[in-house]
C-alpha cells in the first residue's frame, strides 16, 4: 500500500462525491451517493454526512491502495450559513474514524471557486440545485446569495423549477401568467397538479425535486414566452450575484460552474447579455474544473503546506490534529 493519501469531498444538493488520491499521482478513485446530506434544526447533520462518507472513503482508499488518509478536505453546500454543527463535530469524527492529521472544511462556493479559477483573484458563479457567488482578491472572501431555496438561491435550478411549476399551476387554475406547455410538462413528470403539494412539501430533498423541473423550463423556452421569461429573470439574478462579489479593480476573471449551465443557450444567451451590462470590466473564462476538482486542489496544497487562500470561519477553516485534539491553523 502507498504511505499516505488524501480524501476530497463535495457535498452538494444532489448527493456526495469523493475522490481518494496520492500527492504526485493523478486521482484515480471516485465514488458518489445520490442522497443529499440532511439538514435540520442544528444545520447540516454531521452524523448523516459521516454515515455516507465513511463507506465511500474506506472503499476508495482500499481500491487506491492508500494506507491512510492524512489530509481531508470537505466542501459542503450550506456550510457558510448552516455549518455550525459541522464545524463543531466533523473534525473530531474525521480524526477518530480516519486518523486525519490535516483538514479543511469549506463552503462549496470556495471549492467551486478553486476548481474553476484556482488561487487567483476573480469571481465564480456556482449554480446547480442551489446558487452562490463568491469572489476574492486573495485577502478576503466575498459571497452573495446561497441563502437556500426558501430565502434565496435566486436563479438556481430549484428557483427555475419552482417558477416553472408556479406557471404550470397558474395555467391549471386559469390565472394570468400561466403556461400550458409547462402544465403539460408538470403533469408528465409529477402527475395530476393537485398532488404537487403533497409530493413536494414533506420531502427533505425538496430543492433537488424542484430543480429536476428546470430542464423542462429550458426545453419550453424556445416556443413559450412564459418559460423564456423565467430564464431571463434567472439570468438577471445570476448576474446580480456575480456583480456583487467581483473585484472592482483591474480585469478580473469570472467563471461559471455547476450543472445549471447545462440548460444551454436558453439560459446562457440572456446571461451573457446581463454580464456585458453589469460586469463590463470583467473577463468571462471557462471554468477549469468543478467543486470536486477544487477540493482536490485544496487537499494537494494543504498536504504540501502551500495553501495560500484566505481563511474565514464561515468559508474556509483549516485545521490540524494534535495529541490533545483539534487546532485551527494559526493557533
Amino acid at each position: 500500500m502507498t504511505a499516505s493519501g488524501y480524501l476530497a469531498v463535495d457535498s452538494g444538493g444532489s448527493g456526495l462525491r469523493v475522490v481518494v488520491g496520492v500527492p504526485g499521482r493523478a486521482p484515480s478513485v471516485q465514488r458518489e451517493t445520490r442522497e443529499p446530506v440532511r439538514t435540520g434544526a442544528r444545520g447540516i447533520d454531521p452524523g448523516h454526512l459521516m454515515a455516507q462518507l465513511l463507506p465511500l472513503a474506506r472503499a476508495s482508499a482500499a481500491e487506491a491502495r492508500v494506507e491512510d488518509l492524512g489530509t481531508v478536505v470537505v466542501g459542503a453546500a450550506g456550510f457558510a450559513t448552516l455549518g455550525d454543527a459541522l464545524r463543531a463535530e466533523l473534525p473530531g469524527a474525521l480524526v477518530r474514524e480516519l486518523g486525519v492529521r490535516r483538514m479543511a472544511l469549506a463552503a462549496d462556493a470556495v471549492t467551486a471557486y478553486v476548481g474553476a479559477l484556482g488561487p487567483r483573484p476573480g469571481a465564480v458563479l456556482a449554480a446547480g440545485t442551489g446558487l452562490i457567488a463568491v469572489g476574492t482578491d486573495l485577502r478576503r472572501w466575498r459571497r452573495a446569495d446561497g441563502w437556500g431555496h426558501l430565502l434565496g438561491d435566486c436563479g438556481s435550478g430549484a428557483w427555475i423549477g419552482r417558477a416553472g411549476l408556479e406557471a404550470a399551476l397558474r395555467a391549471y387554475d386559469g390565472r394570468d401568467g400561466g403556461s400550458v406547455s409547462l402544465l403539460a410538462g408538470a403533469e408528465e413528470q409529477f402527475g395530476p397538479p393537485p398532488g404537487l403539494p403533497g409530493l413536494l412539501y414533506p420531502r427533505t430533498d425538496r430543492p433537488a425535486v424542484l430543480a429536476s423541473f428546470a430542464p423542462r423550463v429550458a426545453a419550453c423556452a424556445a416556443h413559450d414566452p412564459v418559460a423564456a421569461g423565467i430564464l431571463r429573470t434567472a439570468a438577471r439574478h445570476l448576474a446580480e450575484s456575480a456583480a456583487a462579489v467581483c473585484p472592482s479593480a483591474g480585469e478580473p476573471d469570472v467563471a461559471l460552474t455547476g450543472g445549471l449551465f447545462k440548460l444551454g443557450e436558453a439560459l446562457l444567451r440572456p446571461l451573457r447579455e446581463e454580464f456585458t451590462s453589469r460586469l463590463p470590466h470583467a473577463r468571462q473564462v471557462p471554468a477549469g474544473g468543478d467543486p470536486l476538482h477544487g477540493s482536490v486542489r485544496i487537499a494537494l496544497d494543504l498536504a504540501a503546506d502551500r495553501l495560500a487562500l484566505p481563511g474565514d470561519p464561515a468559508m474556509l477553516c483549516v485545521l490540524g490534529a494534535t495529541a490533545t485534539g483539534i487546532r485551527t491553523k494559526g493557533d
